[in-house]
């Protein structure tokens, strides 16, 4: 018998909350059993990750797999868990190290193939991770840019459940690096172009620009006054 641990977070609208996936993998009735309050869309996670496992040149354990969603009494729902739930099960398997799964939250929902696809919320879930302590995310390479907002976490991004498999086998360039942020642009300015009509208006404000040095300041400070 073995059991692994793996982290992913739910949504409740703008919030998150960590949560901790344990797979235990023994002796028993060949069968996969979710429990924590899945809803429809988290019951049929079971049959994609598999699908996604033996895509990704992998076997699925040929005994009981039980999938643990702690808090147990926190209902849970959508796709997003999918990826944690493949890692986890590997790792109990012993088919991957388990080691990276420590400390790592894990989004993102898996195609039939094992492509990795985008799930809503990942700002909110990475503020929750991150709340919780843990240090890294993997995220589908298309929330990179999104994921990349959230400071004092390390963010990495994979295309597949196969690039996912590699960094955990140790192959730290399986997976992308998040975009470098910086401040956003300032807005541009209001430019006398944008003004229409009003030709004496644009006139004054062209003179009061050029300073009192120009010429026609005298008279425009006259018809002003």
């Amino acid at each position: 018998m073995a059991l692994a641990r793996a982290w992913s977070v739910a949504l409740f609208g703008v919030d998150g909350v960590p949560v901790e996936i344990e797979a235990d993998v023994g002796a028993g009735s060949v069968r996969t059993q979710l429990l924590g309050l899945p809803d429809a869309a988290l019951h049929e996670s079971k049959d994609r990750v598999r699908a996604a496992v033996r895509n990704s040149a992998h076997a699925w354990p040929t005994q009981r797999v039980t999938l643990g969603l702690s808090p147990a009494t926190l209902p849970k729902g959508g796709s997003g868990y999918d990826l944690a739930l493949a890692c986890v099960v590997l790792a109990a398997a012993q088919a991957v190290p388990g080691e990276r799964l420590g400390g790592t939250a894990l989004l993102g929902e898996l195609a039939l193939d094992g492509r990795l696809r985008t799930v809503r919320g990942v700002l909110p879930a990475l503020l929750a991770a991150r709340r919780a302590g843990l240090a890294r995310a993997v995220v589908p390479e298309a929330s990179l840019p999104e994921a990349a907002l959230v400071a004092g976490v390390e963010v990495r991004g994979a295309a597949t459940l196969a690039d996912v498999i590699a960094w955990l086998n140790g192959d730290d360039a399986a997976l992308a690096d998040a975009p470098a942020t910086g401040p956003p642009p300032a807005p541009p300015g209001k430019e006398l172009a944008d003004v229409v009509g009003q030709p004496e208006a644009r006139w004054a404000l062209e003179v009061a620009a050029a300073g009192v040095g120009n010429p026609g300041y005298s008279t425009l400070r006259s018809s002003v006054l």
